[in-house]
């Protein structure tokens, strides 16, 4: 009877756990992604850095809990604000997008989500990052993620 008790309590933990995440949003479902990008793309320009295209939704377990992630971690956090404008650029396979959208981002979707676009400062696709190599068990790697960040950084691209 205490096994069932005891299950039956950690199943509603791990449920309230899940509900609680997927009502955390940090994908703005009522922007246009384009303008999103070109923003974003301008920004880095003058600025420069890269922008690094989250590309997911709040659908999406592994995108929220990737954003979360990252916040979480001042080293990654501070390479990320160094050298990039970081967006997370909303996206649902079974709904419609911006005309051009996955085009324009070199149709990342191939890798599942998140994935993880790198663009230059005139907006060209440099690298695309399928995030499941970043993972390690039911979570991200931190090595992993600050060794794809520093790889992608407009110095490491450039040699500098």
């Amino acid at each position: 009877m205490k096994k069932v008790i005891l299950l039956s309590l950690i199943a509603a933990a791990f449920t309230w756990s899940a509900c609680a995440q997927s009502n955390k949003k940090v994908y703005d479902e009522s922007i246009n992604q384009m303008t999103q990008i070109d923003e974003a793309v301008t920004k880095a320009a003058a600025s420069g850095k890269f922008v690094i295209a989250q590309v997911g939704g709040n659908w999406c377990p592994w995108c929220l809990k990737f954003a979360d992630f990252i916040t979480k971690d001042a080293e990654i956090a501070k390479v990320i604000d160094d050298d990039f404008v970081y967006i997370h650029v909303n996206y649902h396979p079974r709904k419609s997008a911006p005309e051009g959208l996955m085009e324009r981002l070199g149709y990342p979707g191939r890798f599942g989500y998140p994935v993880f676009v790198v663009l230059d400062g005139k907006g060209k696709v440099v690298h695309i990052q399928d995030s499941a190599l970043l993972e390690s068990g039911d979570s991200y790697d931190r090595e992993k993620v600050l060794s794809f960040f520093r790889h992608w950084t407009p110095a490491a691209v450039s040699g500098k």
